[in-house]
């Protein structure tokens, strides 16, 4: 069976997309900050592995990679990351902005960079972003600076690992993944993670090197940059 590695994979989004794959007989590594608290993440049945990452610090990353060094990887999804909220200009918090530039977009740098190689050696060659339509510069509404910055941010990023990693037939996608009910989302969004989590999986199932590059809702419509 095919092995997808997911980053943030304690809770939300991530636990959800380690629920779906493992349910699908998939081998799942699932990596997380911290590996003992993760109660709900240790229950899930199936071909689970549960290991430990900071995505901002590369000696973490860097080890994580290595404990995994045999496992080829068909599909990485960068999904950990951070909300450090501003209302307006007067409210700037600069140490978190700070905070959010380097988890939301050199997080998922580091993580491709170190597992590149196990990616490389999987039959499936597909790399994943979780970012935000919150980050489209086409469909801003204003308010939620330092984060719609940071995916702005990481929407470039990918765009440009995406033209670099293509003569290598590996496949780069980002997704605006809904408003999803989740500690971040709160309880009130109007997506659930399995809604969310469901349509990414279709989406990237039939995604191939046409679509390297490419920004998407959950449900696959495209997304302006």
């Amino acid at each position: 069976m095919p092995t997808v590695m997911i980053t943030g994979a304690s809770r939300g989004i991530g636990l959800e997309f380690v629920r779906q794959y493992a349910g699908e007989g998939w081998r799942v590594i699932a990596l997380c900050r911290n590996p003992a608290a993760a109660t709900d993440l240790a229950a899930v049945a199936g071909d689970v592995t549960v290991g430990a990452i900071d995505v901002d610090d590369m000696a973490s990353v860097t080890a994580a990679s290595a404990a995994f060094a045999d496992s080829p990887i068909d599909l990485l999804i960068n999904n950990a990351g951070i909300n450090v909220r501003a209302a307006s200009l007067q409210d700037v918090d600069y140490e978190g902005w700070l905070r959010n530039l380097d988890t939301n977009i050199l997080g998922p740098i580091r993580v491709v960079q170190a597992f590149l190689p196990q990616v490389e050696a999987g039959d499936g060659k597909k790399l994943v972003y979780v970012s935000s339509k919150m980050g489209s510069i086409a469909e801003n509404t204003g308010g939620g600076m330092i984060y719609r910055t940071s995916k702005t941010g990481l929407n470039m990023a990918v765009s440009c690992l995406a033209l670099e990693l293509a003569p290598k037939q590996i496949t780069s996608l980002l997704f605006h993944p809904g408003h999803v009910r989740t500690d971040m989302g709160g309880a009130a969004a109007p997506v659930t993670t399995g809604e969310s989590v469901s349509g990414m999986r279709q989406v990237i199932a039939g995604a191939g090197m046409a679509d390297n590059g490419q920004f998407f809702n959950y449900d696959g419509a495209a997304l302006p940059w």
